[in-house]
């Protein structure tokens, strides 16, 4: 039995740019806004983003929009 979707994730800032469809700035003036999750550290000046936020971050744009995830 593989447990690895139960682990904790981090993804990268060109990874969750992929997920979102949003550039980095829109990313940056959302989490300004409080309405983006925010970015661990990593080590140094490099961040990376929980994945299961940006999960739920879409889950939520989806419900909002009347949409459920396929």
């Amino acid at each position: 039995m593989n447990n690895t979707q139960d682990k904790p994730r981090l993804i990268r800032r060109s990874e969750v740019l992929q997920r979102v469809s949003l550039c980095k700035a829109t990313i940056y003036n959302h989490m300004n806004a409080g309405t983006f999750p925010r970015p661990v550290s990593v080590g140094g000046r490099r961040v990376a983003w929980l994945e299961s936020d940006i999960d739920l971050w879409i889950a939520e744009r989806l419900a909002e929009a009347g949409r459920v995830a396929a």
